[in-house]
């Protein structure tokens, strides 16, 4: 989310105040495939959100019961184009074994947190030894 119009509180602030209700929501409800996030808050505000399938996702943004639809109508019927506030969703999906995320220094954060982290051990010392490794576990060839 993005203030571009940070005097129209009235504006901004009831899309601001949905997503934390959507965590919470998800958080308690482990069957809907969400599996955690890391937020930013600023002028634009970042919720970064790992997700078991893309399907998952369809299937919570659509759920009657879940408190993703209402909000979702309430900005296009009271926000719509105007440009009081912007929103984005990016989805992105990646099949098992094609990604990789390397912590040095750091607490459990991002993908780690969410999916689980292998410590890089022998044979494993570079990304190119590492996505191999993935790739031969899937059965893949890797290019």
């Amino acid at each position: 989310m993005r203030v571009n119009r940070p005097l129209r509180v009235e504006k901004w602030f009831p899309v601001f105040a949905a997503m934390p209700r959507m965590v919470v929501h998800l958080e308690k409800h482990p069957g809907t495939g969400y599996l955690g996030q890391h937020s930013w808050f600023g002028r634009t505000t970042i919720l970064l959100s790992y997700w078991r399938t893309a399907d998952d996702i369809l299937r919570f943004a659509g759920d009657r019961d879940a408190p993703h639809l209402a909000p979702w109508r309430d900005f296009m019927r009271r926000i719509g184009g105007d440009g009081t506030v912007g929103i984005w969703h990016e989805t992105y999906t990646v099949r098992a074994g094609d990604r990789e995320s390397v912590y040095a220094n750091m607490p459990t954060f991002g993908l780690a947190r969410a999916i689980g982290r292998v410590p890089v051990g022998p044979g494993l010392a570079t990304a190119k030894a590492r996505l191999a490794a993935g790739a031969a576990a899937r059965g893949a060839v890797p290019s």
